[in-house]
């Protein structure tokens, strides 16, 4: 089924007038961006839903250094985008305000990606699943801990480090209403799951679900 344009998420960048419906993305709408949109709306280098599926047909377009299957696919926070012909490679970033945008980055960037940890799993063999937040997985001998982040490498497949969330952590929060704001952990409530964050000398409380550690 399609979405109706009046009911998409605030955080995709496009216009509320147009066409009535538009494309469905196969993950959450308020995570992501449907790669239809990014290729139409935000880069503007196909003209409609059939370009961009002749796009992902000739294989022209990656998302994590990975072919792209369908023009449904979601694009989410931080993932990365890469349009072979011209060479150039975007992340998808979060504006302050809430607003999906692409921010153009180099080659090497392209294959890494920091995303959080939201689960972790003992595995037969004494082997440790990590669970993130956009839903890929890894089995790792990496000591993490859930709400940590993980510096994941596409190119060789593996959690390359992690980032441990603690106070004077970097971090950056994706949902809510402070969504897209940067700014460093003072202090955390586990027990209440409630964190106080300093955002340019003001401190602000905030849901620990809804940032993550970047640095």
């Amino acid at each position: 089924m399609h979405l109706k344009r009046q009911e998409v998420p605030k955080s995709w960048p496009i216009y509320r007038k147009g066409t009535k419906y538009v494309v469905r993305p196969e993950f959450d709408a308020q995570r992501g961006v449907p790669f239809l949109i990014v290729l139409r709306d935000m880069l503007k280098i196909v003209q409609n839903r059939k370009e961009a599926k002749r796009a992902i047909h000739l294989r022209q377009v990656l998302m994590n250094n990975k072919q792209v299957s369908d023009e449904k696919n979601s694009v989410t926070l931080f993932d990365t985008v890469t349009i072979l012909p011209s060479k150039k490679h975007y992340r998808m970033d979060l504006l302050d305000g809430g607003k999906f945008s692409l921010t153009e980055i180099k080659e090497g960037e392209a294959n890494h990606k920091i995303v959080k940890l939201t689960n972790k799993k003992t595995l037969k063999g004494k082997k440790i699943q990590l669970n993130c937040e956009d839903g890929m997985n890894f089995i790792s001998d990496m000591r993490c801990n859930v709400n940590d982040s993980v510096l994941v490498n596409f190119k060789e497949k593996k959690v390359e480090k992690c980032i441990p969330l603690r106070e004077g952590s970097e971090v950056f929060v994706f949902s809510g209403k402070h969504s897209g704001k940067s700014g460093f952990l003072k202090k955390m409530y586990k027990e209440k799951g409630i964190s106080e964050i300093d955002i340019e000398g003001k401190t602000i409380s905030v849901l620990i679900k809804q940032f993550m550690t970047i640095k």
